[in-house]
Order: structure tokens, then C-alpha cells, then sequence
């Protein structure tokens, strides 16, 4: 196997907790150590999903059916944001205040199952960017197995590919609320607009994208091997974004890229 060393590490490090909690989102880091906790740790071990608003019910739907595919334990925990003001007026730090809230939903499930810790998909590739989110799972005592293993985005690819996983290239995802610029308040109909416009672009074949959402503008971000097809469904993806409240529209000639709303910090 590909990076046998570093997943005998990973290995390791999931078999000396002696039980986990995952915290689940059907992402290729989560699913990947999922997959091998229930390999190493058998029943010791469940997967966690949150659900809220700002989870995709596309994404909703495929995590569930990873779950299915790989005999994962699964509860699905219920996040609302109703009374979470720090995260609903949306700041540079909305992912700590997340992270803080959802980490409480997940130490409540681990004393429900008796398990010895909650663990996330976080790699050695998610340091060095704008993660107000790490420094809250740090403070909540939230276990990186990956990171103890020295393992990356792409080395996580590469095992799950060699292990022969069916999420190994799914495309990285993140909640709704990245789609709109720091400051703009989260609100139902926001999250529900740009939804409606990313499901359209997925019906359209587009897998590595995002509608970023500017008001009453969408930028749209395809990899920039589909400009030029994405050029030709014009019409079709106008539609869709007028169908789904947008008035104006736009093609970032940058093209996809994760994180983009972060380039203004």
C-alpha cells in the first residue's frame, strides 16, 4: 500500500485511544478515518454527522450513503443556528464560534457511547491557512490522527485510491456559509439561494465549483478545465442562477480554488 508507513502510524494512533468518536461529514479525510477506525477498533468505535443549515442536503445524502457503503456507525446530530449569533453575523472567526458549538454536540454523544475521544478528518494540509476552527477544536480537546501520523490532503487521496475507496476523488466540499464574503449575515434564504444554484451546476455535470455569493451577484468558480465548457452552457447556468434569485452573474477568470473569500484577509 501506498504510504504504508504513514498508515501504520494512523493505524497506531486510532488503536492507543482504544475508541473514537469521528466527526463525520462524508469529506475523503473523515471518510478515509472512519474507514480505518472501524478496521482497527471494530464496534469501539461510531461516526458523528452534524446537521444544520449550512450542510448541503446533497452532501447530507452522500455521507449517508458512505456510511451504508462502509458499515459505518452512524448518528446524525442536529446543530441549530437559530441562537448562535456569532456565527450567524458571519465573521473573519465564524468557524471557531462553529467549532466551539458543535464540539459540545459531539463530547455529548461521546459520554452517551462511554468512547474515549471525538476525532476529525484534520491533516498536516489544513495548517498554514486561514482555520480560526483548529484553535477551537484545540481548546475542545478534538483528536487529529492524521496530523500525529504526518499525513496530508494528498497522501490521504493516494490511500484511500489504494485501498480501492469510492470517495477517494471526491471533490473537497465545505459548508454553505463559505460561499458568502466575512460580514454578510448568514440567513435561510441566502443559504437556500446559493444551494439552489451549486445542485443546478452539479445537475449540469460541473464536480469542482463553487457560487460565490455577492449580493444580488454570483461568482461562479469552475476548475479551469471547464471554462471554456462552462462558456458554452452560458445560457443554461444563467438560467439556473436567475432561477435561483440572482440578478447578475460571473465567471471568475481565476477559476475554482478553495477558500477564495479568504484572499481578503
Amino acid at each position: 500500500m501506498e504510504y504504508s508507513a504513514e498508515v501504520s502510524a494512523l493505524e497506531e494512533a486510532i488503536r492507543a485511544q482504544g475508541s473514537l468518536l469521528i466527526a463525520f461529514s462524508g469529506g475523503v479525510d473523515s471518510s478515509l478515518l472512519a474507514v480505518i477506525a472501524r478496521e482497527v477498533l471494530g464496534d469501539r468505535m461510531s461516526c458523528a454527522l452534524l446537521d444544520s443549515p449550512l450542510l448541503p442536503r446533497r452532501s447530507y445524502l452522500e455521507a449517508v450513503a458512505i456510511a451504508r457503503e462502509y458499515d459505518l456507525p452512524l448518528n446524525v446530530l442536529s446543530f441549530s443556528l437559530l441562537s448562535k449569533e456569532d456565527i450567524l453575523k458571519n465573521s473573519r472567526d465564524r468557524c471557531y464560534f462553529c467549532k466551539k458549538g458543535t464540539a459540545e454536540l459531539f463530547h455529548r454523544e461521546l459520554a452517551r457511547l462511554g468512547f474515549s475521544g471525538v476525532a476529525d478528518g484534520v491533516n498536516l494540509s489544513d495548517y498554514g491557512e486561514h482555520r480560526p476552527g483548529l484553535i477551537a477544536c484545540e481548546e475542545e480537546g478534538i483528536l487529529h490522527p492524521f496530523v500525529e501520523a504526518g499525513i496530508t490532503k494528498s497522501m490521504i487521496r493516494a490511500i484511500a485510491r489504494s485501498k480501492s475507496l469510492s470517495f477517494w476523488d471526491k471533490p473537497s466540499a465545505a459548508c454553505l456559509a463559505s460561499r458568502l464574503p466575512y460580514g454578510d449575515e448568514i440567513t435561510p434564504d441566502r443559504l437556500h439561494r446559493i444551494e439552489v444554484a451549486e445542485d443546478a451546476l452539479y445537475d449540469l455535470g460541473y464536480r469542482e465549483f463553487r457560487v460565490r455569493m455577492h449580493g444580488d451577484l454570483a461568482r461562479v468558480e469552475v476548475s479551469r478545465d471547464m471554462m471554456e465548457q462552462a462558456f458554452k452552457d452560458r445560457e443554461a447556468i444563467l438560467a439556473a442562477l436567475k432561477s435561483a434569485g440572482f440578478r447578475y452573474s460571473t465567471l471568475d477568470l481565476d477559476g475554482y480554488r478553495t477558500g477564495s473569500m479568504d484572499e481578503v484577509l
